[in-house]
C-alpha cells in the first residue's frame, strides 16, 4: 500500500465506511445520502473519448479489467486490474485540497494460488488519476493506458496493462476486436427496484497477449479480457448487502454480463446484457436472469459459493459456472472474492466472477 499522506487511508475509510468495496459499487452507499452529487439520468448519451475520463461531480466510479489467460505451460490464469475514484465532495481541487481519493486493486489467479495487492492515493498530487485522451489510468507504477495514438476516437482500442505485488506481476497487451457496449437503457443501468442506477459501458472484446510472473515463474500468456466503466453517486438501495457479477465469454463468440444484487431479506435484483458476436447488446428485463448458488467452499473463514447455475430462458441459456480456484479471495482493506471461471452446460466458455458481502 503506497500512501503519501498519513490521512489518505483515514479519508478513504470515511468515504466507504460500513461496506466492502469493489468494482460494481460500494456496499454501504445505499445508506449514505448522495446530497450535492450528480445522479444518473436516463437518456444521456455517452460522449467518447470524454467519458473514458473521470466524472468528479459523481461520488464513485471505476476502471476495471479482468483477463482470462492461457499460459505457454498449458495452464489457466486470471488477471484483474481496477482503479476506483471516490469523492468526499462533488468537485476537483488543487493539490491536497482535492476531495478525490483513489484506490487500486490488482490480482493474479492460478489454479492453486491467489495473489493480490492494493494501492491508495490522494487526488490532486499526481500519484493517481485518469486522462481521457490519450487514455491513461494509473496509480503509482500500475498502468492502464493507450499503447498508441488511435486512428479514430476509440481510445480503448489498444491498451497496455501492468501491475505488480508481492510474488506476482504482469504486463499485458490488449487489442479490441469489437465495439464498446452500453448496458441497460443506452448506458443507464438500473440496480434496484427502487430505481438506483449508474452509467455503465464495457469493452468486452479484447484479445490479450503478454507475460506474467507468479512466485518467481515467468509464463507467456494469451487470452481474452473485459473492461468495465461505471460511475454513480448512490448505486445501491439501502437494503442491498452485496452482489455477484458475471462476465462470460461463450465459445460461439457471444458474451453476457449479468449481476445479482442481494438484499437483507434473502432475495435479490438481477439484470444484465446479452452481447451478440457482432457487438449488438440486448438488455435483460429486471429479474429475467436467474442466478442460483451451488456448492460452496470454506474461504477466509467464510462459506463462499464457488459453483453457480445461470439461467436466461429467453436465450435458452442454462449453464454452470465453476471457479478455477475456489480460494480466489482478494485480501485488502475491503476483502472480496474474485476469479476466473469455466462455463459448461447449454453453452461453454470462460469468464470472471466477483462476489462481495460474504
Amino acid at each position: 500500500m503506497n500512501v503519501r499522506s498519513p490521512t489518505v487511508f483515514a479519508v478513504f475509510l470515511s468515504l466507504v465506511a460500513g461496506g466492502s468495496a469493489h468494482a460494481q459499487g460500494f456496499a454501504g452507499l445505499g445508506t449514505q445520502a448522495a446530497e450535492g452529487f450528480a445522479l444518473p439520468k436516463p437518456g444521456v448519451p455517452f460522449e467518447f473519448p470524454k467519458d473514458h475520463g473521470p466524472h468528479p461531480e459523481f461520488r464513485i466510479e471505476w476502471w476495471y479489467v479482468t483477463a482470462n489467460l492461457k499460459g505457454s505451460d498449458g495452464r489457466d490464469y486470471g488477471a484483474q486490474w481496477t482503479l476506483f475514484r471516490s469523492a468526499a465532495a462533488p468537485r476537483e481541487g488543487e493539490g491536497w485540497s482535492s476531495p478525490q481519493v483513489w484506490m487500486g486493486n490488482a490480482a493474479l489467479t492460478t489454479p492453486e494460488r491467489q495473489f493480490s495487492a492494493e494501492r491508495l492515493a490522494r487526488g490532486g498530487v499526481g500519484q493517481a488519476g485518469v486522462s481521457a485522451a490519450p487514455f491513461s489510468a494509473w496509480i503509482d507504477e500500475w498502468q492502464l493506458r493507450a499503447s498508441q495514438s488511435p486512428s479514430n476516437d476509440d481510445q480503448l482500442s489498444h491498451l497496455e496493462m501492468s501491475a505488480s505485488g508481492t510474488d506476482f506481476r504482469y504486463r499485458l497487451d490488449l487489442q479490441a476486436k469489437g465495439p464498446i457496449v452500453s448496458h441497460g437503457d443506452n448506458g443507464y443501468s438500473v440496480k434496484s427496484a427502487a430505481g438506483q442506477a449508474s452509467y455503465y459501458y464495457s469493452q468486452p472484446f479484447f484479445t490479450v497477449s503478454g507475460e506474467l510472473e507468479a512466485a518467481g515463474k515467468k509464463v507467456t500468456v494469451a487470452g481474452k479480457a473485459w473492461l468495465d466503466r461505471e460511475w454513480s453517486s448512490q448505486p445501491l438501495a439501502a437494503n442491498q448487502t452485496g452482489w455477484e457479477w458475471f462476465s462470460l465469454h461463450f465459445d460461439n463468440g457471444e458474451k453476457m454480463m449479468g449481476f445479482r444484487l442481494r438484499d437483507d431479506k434473502g432475495g435479490g435484483f438481477t439484470s444484465g446484457t446479452w452481447i451478440f458476436a457482432s457487438g449488438r447488446p440486448t438488455p435483460f428485463s429486471p429479474n429475467e436472469l436467474k442466478v442460483t448458488p451451488g456448492s460452496s467452499a470454506a474461504v477466509a473463514g467464510r462459506e463462499i459459493p464457488v459453483v453457480w447455475r445461470i439461467e436466461l430462458p429467453a436465450r435458452g441459456l442454462d449453464v454452470t459456472v465453476t471457479a478455477l480456484n475456489n480460494a480466489a479471495w482478494v485480501t485488502s482493506q475491503f476483502p472480496y472474492w474474485e476469479g476466473p471461471v469455466r462455463i459448461s452446460g447449454s453453452a461453454s466458455g470462460i469468464g470472471y466472477l466477483e462476489m462481495t458481502g460474504y
